[in-house]
């Protein structure tokens, strides 16, 4: 054998003893991250079975009884406040859309400065990064409790909440999608004597818009779901009267409610869904 190939077949072996020292270093790892997550989250499988009929027990207190003799009646009894809890509903999409609006729009902003290949400013680079952590660091019904303490309760804490967590978790997503662009155009518009806004506005806006506009879609179904959580401390929609007939133990409004949330947000996910493969250029497929 030539020298050239036994240098080969010693790189390759060294190579493979390397990668199994790090596939079990990972996996010795994980076991342990696991073992502790286990340990500290208190998790125990004989409460599990033991609790599990409660949890059934439960879903069927919530649901009503139906006859097929009296079906109509019985249905219109278990909606009898339709109506009011449409209005709601109608609140907490609105409450989530502002809070998209709101958020999408100043990540949109935060995220130019806040990309490494785009921001040579380290100063500039960090502030708008670390904004961004402690905006999303904190649950939105964290931060709904304290906008209900300091405006009262209703709507607008509900909005406040939702759009400081959109602010930092889209101006993460578009910052790695600003991250990810060909530089080539970029370097053209610097070349021909464009600022830094001219690069932003004509080098990478029209590469990131799609990614922008699918990401920003898909905030708003999470945040239709936050706004139905954050009502649970008094910050409007849905959330707050389904709080109010779990603590009163009106068990069968809360099917109803639950149920109209689930209605709600598919039809929101699957409109919100077409609308993404529209934006990126795909084929909507329901």
């Amino acid at each position: 054998m030539s020298e050239a190939f036994v240098h080969f077949i010693q790189a390759e072996q060294a190579l493979r003893s390397s990668r199994r020292l790090q596939t079990t270093l990972f996996t010795m790892l994980f076991f342990g991250a696991l073992i502790g997550a286990v340990i500290v989250g208190e998790v125990r499988i004989d409460t599990f079975i033991e609790g599990l009929p409660s949890f059934f027990n439960y879903i069927s207190a919530t649901l009503p009884e139906i006859h097929s003799s009296t079906f109509l009646t019985d249905i219109k009894e278990w909606y009898w406040g339709l109506g009011r809890w449409l209005w709601m509903l109608l609140d907490t999409i609105t409450i989530a859309f502002l809070a998209t609006i709101i958020g999408s729009i100043s990540a949109f902003i935060l995220c130019f400065p806040a990309s490494h290949n785009l921001m040579r400013n380290p100063f500039i680079y960090h502030i708008a990064r670390r904004s961004m952590e402690i905006f999303r660091a904190v649950p939105e019904i964290v931060y709904a409790l304290i906008f209900v303490f300091s405006f009262g309760l209703g709507p607008f804490p509900g909005v406040l909440a939702i759009a400081i967590h959109s602010t930092g978790s889209l101006g993460k997503l578009f910052s790695e999608v600003n991250e990810n662009i060909d530089h080539q155009p970029l370097e053209g518009i610097r070349a021909s004597g464009g600022n830094w806004f001219q690069v932003i506005r004509y080098g990478v806006i029209p590469q990131v818009l799609p990614n922008i506009l699918s990401y920003t879609l898909l905030r708003f179904e999470i945040n239709i779901r936050a706004a139905s959580v954050v009502g649970f401390v008094g910050a409007g929609g849905i959330g707050q009267e389904l709080m109010f007939v779990i603590r009163q133990f009106i068990y069968v409004d809360i099917s109803a409610i639950v149920l109209l949330i689930m209605i709600m947000v598919t039809i929101i996910d699957m409109t919100c869904e077409k609308l993404r493969h529209y934006a990126i250029g795909k084929e909507a497929l329901f």
